[in-house]
C-alpha cells in the first residue's frame, strides 16, 4: 500500500483516531513590533510594539496536539499549568483548536511562557517564565491517573518531553510507558537530555541529530556515522522504532531491518524550525493510529515538516496542506490549488480557523485578469503585512459591468486558479458586486491593502475596516506594468479592438 494510493482516504481515518498527547506545554507569546532606533540607555534596539499585535499561540505538547487537531484527529492533551494568567488563555487555545483539556493545574508553578518580541518578523529576544523543578509526588499521582484513565481510549500516545520537569522523574515515564503497552497502544517519545533510559520499551522515539549525538555521546552527522549508532542504540534502548530528523538531509527510520529507512527532505525554502518535531511526532503517530505501516507514516510526516519549516513561529500543521503536498509527490505534474478557492461559508470557516491561532488576516481585491509583475508585487507585499492573505476576486458578471463586454479576457475560474497558485495567497474569494465592501463586512480582515496609486480615504471598505480596528494599508505599486498594456499589445498584434478599461 503506497502514500499515493492511500492519501485520499486518509483524511476519513485521521477523523476517527483519537492521540492522546502527554508532556511539557507552554503557551508561545509574541509581540509584534518596529525597530527604528537604538535605545540611549544601553546598545539595544528600541522595539516599539504595535498596538494590538500581541499573539498568543499553544507551544510544546500544545503545539503537538494543535497539530493532531489540524490533522482531523480527535486529540486529547494531558499537561501542566499553573493557576494564572497563562494558564487561561492556554486553556481557551486548548477550546479554540477542540482539544480535550485533560490538564493537572499546580498552584506552585507558574504556566510555562515563553514570549519573542519581533521586530520586521525577526526575532529580537526570547523571554522565558518557567521552572524546570521536578514535580512532587502529588502532581505526579494526578497527572498518571488522567493518563492511565485515558490510554485504553487512545489509538496512540506521545509523550513530549522538553525538559520542563514534568518527566524528571524516570519511574513516572515507565509506569505511562507501561500502561500503554499493557492496553496495546504504540507510544512515541520526543525526548529531551542525555539519559534515554526512561524511554526504554517505548514504541518509538524520534530525535533529531543534535540531540541523537547528545544522548549517545558519538557524531552522528554523516549516514556512515549515523546508521551503526542508531542501530545499536536503538537495541540498547528496547524500543520498537527510531526515527532521527536530519534537517536538510530528511530522515532516517531505524527497526529490526539492518538498513534503514531513508527519507529525502521535502521543504523548498526553510523560515524557521520551531515546532517542526511536534509536526513531525503528531503526525508520525496521527499515521500509525490509522494503520499505516512506520515507514509510510514516517514518509507523510517528513512531508509535514517540509510544510511548517517554511513558515515563521511556532504553527501549526492543517490537513489541507498536507494534502496538497502529498497530491504534488504523487502527481506526475504539480497539483492544483484550486482547494484555496473558497465560498464564503467555508472562507468563514477557515478564517475562524486562522484567528483561533492568532493569525493576523490580510485582504486585498482585483481583476487580476491577465495576471502580470505588478500585480505579483502588490500581492507579495501584502502577505508579508500579515500571517493569510485573502484575495477577493471579481466574478466574470461584476468585471463585464465594471470595464465593458470584452471583459474579462481570462473566465474566473482561470484567474482564480493562477491566484491561488502563488505561495503568498492563501485563500480567493469570488465577489459578485461591483465593490468588495460587502464581502469586507463578513470576512473582517485585520489589514486592507490596496496599491499607493489610491488616496487612503478612497479606498473601498476603510470605514468599516477602521470601525471594528483594523488598519488601512498602501503598498509600493510596481510602474509599467498593467493589463490594460497588455491587452493593447494583443490587440495590434492581432488587429483586435482595443480595451478600453484600465486595471
Amino acid at each position: 500500500m503506497t502514500i499515493s494510493s492511500t492519501h485520499s482516504h486518509l483524511a476519513d481515518r485521521l477523523g476517527r483516531a483519537t492521540v492522546l498527547v502527554v508532556g511539557d506545554l507552554m503557551l508561545d507569546c509574541y509581540y509584534w513590533g518596529d525597530v527604528r532606533r537604538i535605545s540611549p540607555e544601553a546598545p539595544v534596539p528600541v522595539v516599539k510594539v504595535k498596538v494590538n499585535e500581541k499573539t498568543y499561540r499553544l507551544g510544546g505538547a500544545g503545539n503537538v496536539a494543535a497539530n493532531l487537531t489540524g490533522l482531523g484527529c480527535r486529540a486529547a492533551l494531558i499537561g501542566l499549568i499553573g493557576k494564572d494568567t497563562a494558564a487561561g488563555r492556554v486553556k481557551d487555545l486548548l477550546a479554540s483548536f477542540n482539544i480535550d483539556d485533560r490538564c493537572v493545574a499546580d498552584a506552585d508553578r507558574p504556566t510555562t511562557t515563553k514570549t519573542r518580541i519581533m521586530a520586521s518578523k525577526q526575532q529580537v529576544v526570547r523571554l522565558d517564565e518557567e521552572d524546570g523543578s521536578g514535580i512532587t509526588t502529588g502532581t505526579a499521582h494526578r497527572l498518571l491517573s488522567a493518563a492511565t484513565d485515558m490510554i485504553p481510549r487512545a489509538d496512540a500516545v506521545i509523550l513530549s518531553d522538553y525538559g520542563k520537569g514534568m518527566f524528571a522523574s524516570p519511574e513516572f515515564i515507565q509506569q505511562i510507558i507501561r500502561a500503554c503497552n499493557e492496553a496495546g497502544v504504540p507510544v512515541f517519545i520526543d525526548p529531551k537530555g542525555r539519559d534515554w533510559s526512561r524511554y526504554a520499551g517505548a514504541t518509538c522515539i524520534t530525535p533529531n541529530t543534535a540531540e541523537l549525538e547528545l544522548a549517545t555521546g558519538s557524531r552522528v552527522r554523516a549516514e556512515g556515522e549515523l546508521v551503526p549508532v542508531a542501530l545499536d542504540f536503538r537495541r540498547q534502548l528496547g524500543v520498537a522504532w527510531l526515527l532521527v530528523t536530519r534537517g536538510p538531509e530528511g530522515m532516517a527510520l531505524f527497526g529490526e531491518d539492518p538498513s534503514p529507512v531513508l527519507i529525502a527532505a521535502r521543504a523548498r525554502e526553510v523560515f524557521d524550525v520551531s515546532g517542526a518535531g511536534d509536526t513531525v511526532i503528531a503526525t508520525l503517530a496521527a499515521g500509525v493510529a490509522t494503520g499505516l505501516s512506520f515507514a509510510q507514516a514516517a514518509s507523510v510526516a517528513n512531508t509535514a515538516a517540509g510544510i511548517v519549516v517554511g513558515k515563521l513561529g511556532t504553527w501549526a500543521l492543517r490537513w489541507a496542506e498536507l494534502e496538497n503536498a502529498l497530491m504534488g509527490e504523487a502527481e506526475p505534474k504539480p497539483a492544483s490549488t484550486l482547494w484555496k478557492v473558497a465560498g464564503l461559508p467555508e472562507a468563514s470557516d477557515r478564517l475562524a480557523t486562522w484567528r483561533q491561532a492568532g493569525q493576523r488576516i490580510v485582504f486585498t481585491n482585483g481583476c487580476f485578469d491577465l495576471l502580470h509583475p505588478g500585480h505579483v508585487s502588490l500581492l507579495h507585499q501584502a502577505r508579508h503585512l500579515g500571517d493569510r492573505l485573502i484575495v477577493g476576486l471579481n466574478t466574470d458578471a461584476s468585471i463585464q459591468r465594471l470595464k465593458g463586454a470584452q471583459r474579462p479576457i481570462l473566465p474566473g475560474r482561470d484567474r482564480a486558479a493562477i491566484l491561488s497558485a502563488l505561495e503568498d495567497v492563501d485563500m480567493v474569494v469570488f465577489f459578485d458586486d461591483d465593490t468588495p465592501l460587502n464581502l469586507i463586512a463578513q470576512l473582517k480582515p485585520d489589514i486592507l491593502v490596496k496599491g499607493a496609486d489610491y488616496r487612503i480615504e478612497d479606498v473601498v471598505g476603510k470605514s468599516v475596516v477602521e470601525a471594528y480596528g483594523g488598519q488601512v494599508r498602501l503598498v509600493e505599486i510596481l510602474e509599467g506594468h498593467s493589463t490594460t498594456a497588455i491587452a493593447r499589445k494583443l490587440s495590434a498584434n492581432g488587429n483586435n479592438s482595443e480595451p478600453s478599461v484600465k486595471e
